[in-house]
């Protein structure tokens, strides 16, 4: 009987520890790429989760780099827009 009183807080804790993790963010960016990467080497434009720290975007290329891009820069919210458009997504209003 002990044994199982033992064991339940040990298993209650390590499920609330589960889903703290999954309601973190996945990628946060601490530092930003300063170049440009053309357009054609681009895969994929992803804003970061709206809880990190800078707005950022990461962008994927066809070499499954990931580079985090400043949220002001002008090249990078072009291709986020271009992608949504091809997804048929309309981008989020800017805020």
């Amino acid at each position: 009987m002990s044994y199982i009183c033992i064991l339940n807080p040990l298993l209650l804790m390590s499920l609330s520890t589960q889903g703290v993790k999954q309601m973190s963010p996945v990628s946060c960016c601490f530092e930003f790429f300063t170049g440009r990467v053309p357009s054609k080497q681009i895969v994929s434009v992803m804003e970061t989760h709206s809880s990190c720290g800078a707005k950022a975007f990461v962008v994927t290329t066809a070499k499954r780099r990931k580079i985090c891009v400043g949220h002001y820069v002008n090249w990078a919210q072009e291709a986020f827009k271009k992608q949504n458009v091809i997804e048929g997504r309309s981008p989020p209003a800017s805020q």
